[in-house]
């Protein structure tokens, strides 16, 4: 039976739907070029967004200046603040990471409008969602939110998480997703007793092998644990 204290800390309310969000060939209007700027930029092109960048060129910091000159065929660059609503036109999301309350608002409010969600950086109250603390390591993502209430907290959690980590589970992770990648096309089938077994199979593979088993997975051996795991329907060692 729970506790009292166990209910109360599942009661819902006060916190935020946690997605991976796909932005792949999404656009994404940024304005601003800064310190702040700099960091969204990095997790945009992560999700292989295309990025609009809206900034005076003498606002631009270092780093910003090296992902426009990398990446052109993924970011657009316009030496110019913020003109009004036709800046939206075709935007899929919208970012703000500029130090005017007052413009970044009045952005907000246009985005309300074109109904285009929308980030203003250090103005929680008017995000309709946050950057938190990420970890990455390939197919891995790790997020620690504050809901906006203590990002340097999230940073901090973050630290830890991460030393906890042995540096191979992204790896683990591609391995796995092969696997299972080369499963399905040997057994294409969705839902039913086939599909059933198959994901119990995987399943039962991810509790009885650790990660760095799973690291030293190749074409052959694959092949081989497929033939003698699936067909079988046993879990080697």
């Amino acid at each position: 039976m729970q506790s009292v204290s166990e209910i109360d800390h599942l009661s819902p309310g006060g916190g935020s739907l946690m997605i991976a969000w796909q932005l792949k060939g999404e656009r994404v209007l940024l304005v601003g070029g800064g310190e702040v700027a700099a960091s969204r930029i990095g997790h945009l092109l992560g999700a292989d967004a295309h990025v609009t960048i809206l900034s005076p060129e003498k606002g631009l910091v270092s780093a910003t200046k090296d992902y426009i000159a990398k990446y052109p065929q993924r970011i657009t660059y316009y030496d110019r603040r913020f003109t009004g609503p036709a800046e939206l036109h075709k935007m899929d999301l919208v970012l703000t990471a500029i130090d005017s309350p007052v413009a970044s608002r009045e952005i907000v409010e246009l985005c309300r409008q074109a109904k285009i969600p929308v980030n203003a950086a250090d103005i929680p109250e008017l995000c309709d969602f946050y950057f938190g603390a990420q970890i990455r390591d390939g197919p891995l993502q790790i997020m620690i939110s504050s809901n906006g209430n203590g990002p340097r907290i999230s940073a901090l959690i973050k630290e830890r998480v991460q030393a906890s980590l042995g540096g191979y589970e992204g790896l683990a992770i591609a391995k796995i997703g092969q696997l299972r990648a080369e499963l399905k096309e040997r057994v294409p089938e969705i839902g039913g007793a086939v599909g059933r077994r198959r994901m119990k199979w995987m399943s039962r593979m991810c509790n009885d092998w650790s990660l760095i088993d799973f690291t030293a997975l190749d074409d052959t051996t694959r092949q081989k644990l497929l033939d003698v795991g699936w067909e079988q329907d046993r879990i080697p060692t």
